[in-house]
């Protein structure tokens, strides 16, 4: 095992000199891979900050259940306890007439005109939460079911846009997965062009190494570990790259949320997720040198 690794080892530093001393070629592959990676993980990063911004809109699935006027508070509370017993409800909040009637004054300004009247216009309201594992048909029967209640007047909600933009989030994730297989299928066939032409530059080589007894295996080696280091200064740079463009886009990013008053930043590259670049490099680079050299190193005998 200890004179396994020993080669291992040999055979990677040489497979790594080999790079340094043609570093524009090398480079050049290395700034393929690493675009080519670069550019689903931040689209990635793009889909995981809207769907850190939009997990705060859970209350956009509410919807308002008004009561009739005639209701007492009473009434009002006890339906608010028998609906949220329901196992599609989370949890509903009892808004009172007269709750309403303050809030209105306090945020519209027509306050003084507002104790004109004779009596509270505003009915008592329930606003209801569906449960977290609710679809949209269950939503919108569980409105339908609180709407044909007798003490119901009427049922308002929006959440037709929250539930569009979920689904464009899902078409995202899905577009994202498909074209980085793409993208990594062409990182395959890059490398594997690229240990193609190795080996042919070093044929005479590998026919005196095979001619002296080595096997396919012992010749395979370095071409395999020169995919691996490709993969790996790849993976390396797409994910600087990444983050050097969230270094790029941060001040934009912070301008647009002090516009709107809000939190809202650009989610950056966790360590896991780092690794994971640089591990996919690292496998794209060993799956195209293997394929590469496993077809034509068996074309190579000595003569």
């Amino acid at each position: 095992m200890m004179n396994w690794l020993l080669r291992h080892a040999s055979t990677s530093a040489s497979s790594l000199g080999r790079l340094f001393r043609q570093p524009f070629a090398s480079l050049m592959i290395v700034l393929v891979i690493a675009v080519t990676l670069a550019i689903p993980a931040s689209l990635n990063l793009v889909v995981k900050t809207a769907q850190s911004v939009s997990s705060g809109w859970d209350s956009a699935l509410d919807f308002s259940l008004y009561l009739r006027r005639n209701i007492a508070e009473a009434d009002a509370a006890n339906l608010r306890d028998l609906i949220a017993q329901r196992a599609d409800v989370a949890s509903v909040q009892l808004i009172t007439a007269s709750a309403a009637l303050a809030e209105f004054k306090a945020q519209s300004g027509f306050g003084a005109a507002l104790d004109q009247l004779s009596e509270n216009p505003l009915p008592h309201t329930l606003v209801v939460r569906p449960s977290a594992t609710s679809t949209s048909q269950s939503i919108i029967l569980l409105q339908e079911e609180l709407a044909n209640l007798p003490e119901a007047d009427a049922v308002q909600a929006d959440t037709e846009w929250v539930q569009r933009f979920h689904a464009i989030l899902d078409i995202l994730r899905r577009a994202i997965v498909i074209g980085g297989s793409l993208l990594g299928v062409a990182i395959v066939v890059i490398i594997g062009n690229t240990i193609r032409l190795d080996i042919q530059n070093r044929r005479e080589e590998i026919e005196v190494t095979k001619l002296i007894g080595a096997s396919n295996a012992f010749v395979r080696r370095p071409f395999l570990w020169s995919g691996i280091w490709y993969g790996l200064f790849g993976g390396l740079l797409a994910v600087g790259l990444v983050y050097y463009g969230l270094y790029l886009l941060a001040p934009s990013v912070s301008r647009l949320a002090g516009l709107y008053q809000s939190g809202v930043a650009v989610t950056g590259l966790v360590a896991g997720e780092a690794l994971l670049v640089v591990g996919i490099g690292m496998a794209l680079g060993l799956i195209g040198s293997w394929f590469a050299a496993a077809r034509h190193m068996r074309r190579i005998e000595p003569r």
